[in-house]
């Protein structure tokens, strides 16, 4: 199987990969996933010859490139898609002018998964969609 991941401007197909992990799976209200943010950030699509499997979005704050709404379908899971979403997404950001850091939120599940990238824990736990996160930032080069 080969892997493909790359910026897209193919928004139905992430918004339908979003829909399907963060509203179906996860029961984040549809009003809470798709937002402003969604028209000037940079969308990451995964793919292979079977179709879309997983994104992610880049919103560009100053120095700082926020990475989110990563999701891989669940039977794409446990293939590495996620760290090739964020290691695509690191990329970005460093050949981006400006940026010095990236930063996403975690669900707290998910932090071992985000440090094991080099991210580290900044700040408290708090409720996004219902569900806990903390703050994780990265320098980039």
């Amino acid at each position: 199987m080969s892997i493909q991941i790359g910026i897209t401007d193919d928004l139905d197909t992430c918004f339908d990969l979003r829909r399907i992990v963060f509203i179906d799976e996860q029961n984040v209200p549809t009003e809470e996933e798709i937002d402003e943010y969604d028209k000037t950030a940079i969308h990451l699509l995964a793919q292979d010859e079977s179709g879309p499997l997983g994104t992610a979005r880049i919103v560009i704050d100053g120095e700082t490139a926020k990475i989110g709404r990563v999701c891989v379908l669940a039977t794409a899971r446990g293939q590495r898609l996620g760290i090739g979403l964020i290691r695509k997404a690191l990329q970005i950001a460093c050949d981006l002018d400006g940026v010095k850091q990236a930063k996403l939120g975690a669900q707290v599940h998910a932090i071992g998964f985000y440090e094991a990238l080099g991210f580290a824990v900044i700040g408290p736990v708090y409720l996004d969609a219902g569900i806990d996160h903390r703050d994780m930032v990265q320098p980039v080069q």
